[in-house]
């Protein structure tokens, strides 16, 4: 194993792990702790393992073709290209508009700011397209390396401390859970799993950026090199899931205290989490580290949609590279989120919610045109995916339809 070459293709794994700890993890990882416990910890660990082929393939694909996993759609037909296309740009804007109102709370958390929301957005919005547009991939893909080691290790040293010492003594005896299988608790278990670790249409993300690692480098990994690189970002973010779970349950678990609705008190609320276990000394560092953990989110979101976009309107319409594409669909998507977040200033956990039910609704679809790439004539047959992994993914595929079914039925009646 040459490590050299290895270090040449880390690199989109962790962006991909950068764009995963955000909203899943550190919002709804953490509410799934502080409302239930540890009881969906067996549950976050499951959705991470029955969404990891179709993540892996995205890594499988571009290593062994050359190419994005956006042309494998293309040329499986004009069906799959143009679902992933529409149900894309869907998600796309609502999931910006989400990562962007919390963003925006953190902002107004770590600097004081009392500013209406929309224009601390527009103050977010305008810094991280300022860096995209100044330092494309390879500032990205610095920050994201740091910023992700940071977190990381802060949050386990939170949760160790906070198992030993135990933080919620004050838990009440008696603790009601909300109900799981109700409307509301099926509704918060798809909110759970729709980005856990991140929504499925995100393997694309990786393809993409191994595109641009790979002129970064001017190295083309091999398949297992790139497959080193997807399973030390997917493990992290599964273990970061976690961990952020027993964060809520160890510290706010059956004492009272429930999220707000509100992106800056609900900000606020988060970095409480690590200052009440390590000390308010550490408030200040913690702020910045989440927020900068948010911006990087922020930077990987509003990099990976407009590039997948661009990709799809290039091979769809087109036919030709044309930069433009991206920057309009990063401003589109700045713009829709600014005038939206005028109107949810107050229901930061509603929009979440719905954008994250959102992503498992139309995961299915995802799924289920990733498998058939990769196991098409597109791919070479000594590279599809062997027959466990085959197992998994409809497994995968199963379990998404069965549980969107159950919401819709649970809606419906």
């Amino acid at each position: 194993m040459n490590y050299k070459n290895i270090l040449k293709t880390i690199g989109p794994g962790i962006l991909f792990a950068g764009a995963a700890i955000g909203g899943s993890h550190l919002i709804q990882s953490t509410r799934a702790g502080a409302n239930y416990g540890l009881e969906l910890l067996p549950l976050v660990l499951l959705i991470n393992v029955l969404k990891y082929p179709f993540f892996e393939y995205g890594h499988r694909y571009t290593a062994v073709t050359g190419e994005s996993l956006l042309h494998g759609y293309h040329k499986l037909g004009k069906a799959a290209v143009l679902s992933f296309f529409f149900l894309n740009i869907v998600t796309a804007l609502v999931n910006a508009i989400a990562i962007t109102i919390v963003t925006a709370g953190l902002t107004a958390n770590l600097f004081g700011l009392t500013l209406q929301p929309g224009i601390i957005s527009v103050i977010v919005l305008i810094v991280t397209l300022s860096i995209l547009f100044i330092g494309h991939y390879s500032v990205l893909d610095s920050l994201m390396k740091i910023m992700i080691v940071i977190l990381t290790l802060t949050t386990i040293i939170t949760v160790v401390i906070a198992f030993n010492i135990g933080v919620a003594s004050n838990v009440a005896t008696d603790v009601t859970k909300p109900g799981l299988w109700n409307t509301a608790g099926i509704a918060f278990l798809l909110a759970l799993m729709g980005w856990m670790p991140a929504p499925i249409e995100a393997s694309v993300w990786p393809s993409l950026w191994a595109l641009e690692r790979r002129k970064q480098t001017n190295y083309r990994p091999k398949l297992n090199e790139a497959l080193i690189d997807f399973h030390i970002g997917y493990i992290g973010t599964t273990i970061m899931a976690l961990f952020f779970v027993g964060l809520g349950a160890f510290v706010m678990f059956g004492t009272g205290e429930t999220f707000s609705n509100s992106a800056v008190v609900f900000s606020s609320q988060l970095v409480s989490l690590y200052t009440k276990t390590i000390g308010n000394w550490s408030e200040i560092i913690i702020s910045s580290i989440v927020f900068i953990t948010m911006m990087s989110t922020m930077l990987t979101v509003f990099d990976a949609y407009p590039r997948t976009l661009a990709g799809l309107v290039e091979l769809i319409f087109s036919k030709e590279k044309n930069n433009n594409w991206y920057w309009i669909t990063a401003l589109v998507m700045a713009v829709v989120s600014i005038v939206v977040i005028s109107f949810f200033v107050s229901g930061l956990k509603t929009l979440l919610d719905f954008a994250t039910i959102l992503s498992f609704l139309a995961a299915p679809v995802f799924a289920i045109i990733n498998y058939k790439v990769i196991t098409s004539s597109i791919m070479p047959e000594k590279f599809r995916p062997n027959m466990w992994l085959r197992i998994l993914s409809w497994c995968g595929i199963i379990f998404l339809i069965a549980f969107s079914v159950l919401f819709i039925v649970t809606k419906l009646f």
